[in-house]
């Protein structure tokens, strides 16, 4: 139940500087390795570095959710579903491109990692930022670069060492800075803490540096908060707080997995409650619209949860996310391609078993 769904593959990426020639999209986490990058329609000259930032440091606990979220969540016109769309258009089934198209239209976190150099993933930034602020919408993104990640997994990487992490971490902190954003901050890190005690030693103490420069930029940061059917909320407890969740807007759950939403509630709940009243909290949906399917990889049966959305009910809950891209292949599994490649037989099902909304 501790494994993850994480999604990956590899292409070229064309940047100079802050004018973006090309744009670059993430596909989530892959068991093999790191997130996937593809080329997208040039961007409309330099990148604007005007403010449109809601929340400042001293807001980041404080600030609604519609202010967080304000103009609701964005959606990537050329992320992965959108691509596999248009090559399903030649040589796949109209069903196929049609689940692909439905997944398209929905918001998808976008994946930071060392994939990227320095100029690269400062460009997939700008460029999403850019977007989302023609369309007056938040984006969420996500860091995926802790040293030891995966304890040596099938999702092996993240950066050296604390310090090369550190400095990255800044690089996205200054990039969105005045930014309208949001930030996931190392999907696993906290779950994983028991997995590897020797290679994750001290990681809280980086996890908490790494929030530190999102709270001091302003950017609303989510720690890891596992899930529901994985570690007991008194220890996760601990863990966020041993981690600066006092920096962070809040934690996030269930993602890439498969708990449904009555549960990720009841488990957050729990744990914002030990965390103080000021503690939020965001919940992955993207494929867990029929439930925990038995296995972490390719879950047979599964459906795409509810549309991704911010809360309205306020109280802790921020927003139900699309946080790993469904459709994305987790691996070679349950007759699934290599991870990271547009499962598009699976995304049928997934469209298919969607909650109804």
């Amino acid at each position: 139940m501790a494994r993850r769904t994480k999604t990956a593959a590899v292409a070229a990426l064309t940047v100079v500087a802050l004018v973006v020639a090309v744009a670059f999209v993430v596909v989530g986490r892959d068991p093999d390795g790191e997130p996937r990058a593809t080329a997208s329609p040039t961007a409309d000259g330099p990148v604007s570095r005007e403010a449109t930032a809601t929340v400042t440091t001293a807001t980041i606990r404080s600030a609604s959710p519609a202010t967080v979220y304000r103009g609701g969540l964005y959606v990537e016109p050329w992320g992965a579903a959108a691509s596999a769309a248009e090559e399903l258009a030649e040589d796949g089934t109209g069903e196929q491109r049609a689940a692909a198209q439905a997944i398209a239209q929905e918001s998808v976190a976008i994946w930071l990692s060392s994939f990227y150099d320095d100029d690269e993933l400062l460009a997939l930034i700008d460029r999403n930022v850019v977007a989302s602020r023609k369309a007056g919408t938040t984006p969420v993104f996500v860091t995926y670069d802790i040293p030891h990640r995966d304890c040596g997994g099938k999702s092996a990487g993240g950066t050296d060492d604390a310090e090369e992490y550190l400095r990255r971490n800044q690089l996205v902190a200054d990039a969105l800075q005045g930014q309208r954003a949001t930030v996931l901050v190392e999907p696993d890190s906290l779950g994983q803490l028991a997995t590897c005690p020797e290679q994750t030693r001290g990681r809280t103490a980086t996890l908490s540096a790494a929030v530190t420069q999102f709270y001091r930029a302003g950017i609303p940061a989510y720690l890891d908060g596992g899930n529901s059917s994985w570690i007991d909320g008194d220890v996760m407890t601990k863990r966020l707080r041993a981690s600066g969740i006092d920096k962070a807007r809040g934690f996030f759950t269930n993602v890439a997995n498969y708990q449904t939403e009555a549960d990720e509630r009841a488990y957050a709940e729990e744990l914002a409650e030990s965390l103080g009243d000021d503690v939020h909290y965001v919940v992955d949906i993207g494929r867990n619209g029929t439930g925990w399917r038995g296995t972490w990889c390719n879950g047979r049966g599964a459906g795409l949860g509810r549309t991704p959305r911010v809360a309205e009910d306020g109280q802790r809950i921020d927003a139900f996310l699309w946080v790993k891209t469904p459709g994305a292949s987790d691996g070679r599994c349950t007759g699934g391609p290599r991870a990271g490649a547009w499962f598009a037989d699976y995304a049928v099902d997934l469209v298919e078993n969607r909650r109804e909304q």
